[in-house]
């Protein structure tokens, strides 16, 4: 069973420039969520996957990890379409607004299909709250809970883009981190098409995913838990707590510490990205993290990422940004001051 957040690029990426801008949809309406996951809401490191509906619609515990919000940008279906997102409609039993919104628990398929539209429309709101409008601003399509392992995936393609959410062990749409995750690949294709086409390219693209998962999810999640991705994903192959997927907070260094796995080896990038996050910001790390990736190639390797990262800062900031750019590069190996 993998347990492995990958990315799936199709031969034909030149052709997603073609794809339309997300169309302007402005219809609202109640929902259900896990904010970002009940681990990293309720602080409990003891939860469990227990598949017991009446549980986990019931329980006392996890009732206090469902959170109502408002669904933006949707369109006037009554399905989950939007100028963001589209939950496939092969994709379970179809959730459906009939008058009170989008109101599920997690023993209903509809409840993950809902987490994915809040969250991929909450991943573009913040990218565009930022400035940027030409980042991934399409729709991202959604199959939820149609894959049967312990796994996700972004797949493009001459006249698609598809997340797929798997449900082995916790259903993979349960944790806003993992969905995130998945989107931040969709981020870096529209901006770099065919992106992660080398070793080094590719665990950029694990990390970017990582990154963009746990900034995203931040204002929700206790400072302590920040760095640790998919908190409530990782329960079931996980023994030791905090339990993490991944962690964004680590030391490791390049190219000393490269293993050849894309996931691993994102740590070092990673941890250099979530140290520039907690130097200047939230928001203004974010800003020149996705700025940058404009000039990346679909092979560059971590050094010349960094390169173009501190360069871009160059030119959009100020010399105390360019210089703590820097050292969070340098801490990892992958520049010198």
């Amino acid at each position: 069973m993998s347990r492995r957040r990958t990315t799936l690029l199709g031969a034909a990426a030149a052709a997603m420039t073609l794809l339309a801008a997300a169309p302007a949809y402005s219809a609202t309406a109640p929902g259900q969520v896990f904010s970002p996951n009940p681990v990293a809401d309720l602080g409990i490191q003891t939860l469990t996957d227990q598949k017991d509906a009446d549980y986990f619609s019931a329980s006392p515990t996890l009732a206090r990890a469902y959170h109502r919000v408002t669904l933006t940008d949707l369109d006037s279906s009554g399905t989950l379409t939007g100028s963001y997102a589209q939950v496939l409609s092969d994709t379970g039993k179809p959730a459906r607004n009939t008058g009170s919104g989008f109101i599920y628990t997690r023993d209903q398929d509809q409840f993950e299909q809902t987490m994915g539209y809040f969250w991929v429309t909450q991943a573009q709101r913040y990218i565009q709250s930022l400035g940027f409008k030409n980042v991934n601003n399409r729709q991202q399509l959604l199959r939820i809970n149609q894959y049967g392992g312990d796994n996700s995936f972004y797949r493009n393609g001459t006249s698609k883009l598809t997340i797929t959410l798997g449900k082995g062990g916790v259903d993979d749409a349960e944790d806003a981190d993992v969905i995130v995750h998945e989107y931040g690949h969709s981020v870096q294709d529209d901006q770099v098409p065919n992106f992660g086409s080398s070793p080094d390219a590719g665990a950029i693209g694990e990390a970017f995913g990582d990154y963009l998962a746990v900034t995203v999810t931040q204002p929700y999640t206790p400072q302590s838990l920040w760095p640790c991705v998919a908190d409530w994903d990782s329960t079931s192959y996980t023994r030791t707590t905090p339990h993490c997927l991944r962690r964004t907070d680590g030391t490791k260094q390049y190219p000393a510490d490269l293993v050849g796995e894309v996931h691993a080896d994102g740590e070092i990038w990673s941890s250099a990205l979530y140290q520039m996050n907690t130097t200047l910001g939230r928001d203004r790390a974010t800003k020149i993290i996705i700025g940058a990736q404009f000039g990346f190639t679909p092979t560059i390797s971590m050094p010349a990422a960094a390169q173009v990262t501190v360069d871009y800062a160059r030119k959009t900031t100020d010399a105390k940004t360019v210089k703590a750019v820097q050292a969070a590069f340098a801490a990892h190996g992958l520049v010198t001051t």
